[in-house]
């Protein structure tokens, strides 16, 4: 029986993608699974008016709720410093030209087509919101998370500098790949059409797995 494989959508802006990851590196260590990492643009990005336009519950229970789980995990938690997407602190409006997230989401996609994508995924969101590292944006921190993940960060930039298309397309590809799996929302997984949006659905998403063949190593 073929081992099966899972779609994960995920966002280096989506505090719960980082709180889901480390569960999943762990699930991809122990058991016969693959993992096939799409990076998509933050919500942020891609509407830049849904926070001005959300209910003021949302955010409150957003941060609520990302720390108790946080908690709950055993996990560090903090907001990233600098936010990975800018937001204008006078019209509270996200411009199009960002100075992070454009950067970080193409070399997520470099990284998965190295075959990497969930090692360093794990790594740059424990850097940007595990609470240790202040200014993550500076000095070598990106380049040693990308080394713990097997990557040469030099490298990655170089290859998304000489075809910046390129990665634009593949994130593009992915968030209508994402819609079409049934959510638009991250992290998501999708099993054979299957949607399992959130961390919350990980126990749900493993016990599919194992229903479809999915063994320990």
């Amino acid at each position: 029986m073929t081992a099966p494989a899972f779609d994960l959508f995920w966002s280096f802006r989506s505090p719960y993608s980082y709180l889901l990851t480390p569960r999943l590196v762990e699930l991809v260590r122990a058991h016969d699974v693959t993992c096939n990492v799409r990076i998509v643009y933050p919500i942020a990005v891609r509407q830049a008016d849904f926070f001005a336009n959300a209910d003021p519950l949302w955010v409150f229970y957003l941060m609520k709720d990302t720390y108790r789980t946080a908690e709950f995990l055993g996990l560090p938690y903090r907001w990233p410093s600098p936010d990975p997407v800018y937001m204008d602190p006078k019209t509270r409006t996200y411009p199009k030209d960002q100075p992070h997230i454009h950067r970080l989401s193409h070399l997520g996609v470099a990284a998965a087509e190295r075959g990497r994508g969930l090692a360093f995924i794990a790594e740059v969101s424990a850097l940007l919101w595990g609470g240790a590292v202040q200014d993550w944006h500076q000095g070598d921190h990106l380049a040693r998370a990308a080394t713990r993940a097997g990557l040469d960060l030099a490298e990655l930039d170089a290859a998304v500098a000489a075809d910046e298309a390129h990665f634009v397309a593949q994130i593009e590809t992915n968030q209508v790949d994402q819609r079409k799996g049934g959510h638009y929302g991250v992290p998501l997984m999708v099993v054979e059409g299957e949607p399992f949006f959130g961390q919350d659905r990980f126990d749900q998403l493993k016990w599919r797995l194992a229903q479809k063949g999915m063994m320990a190593r």
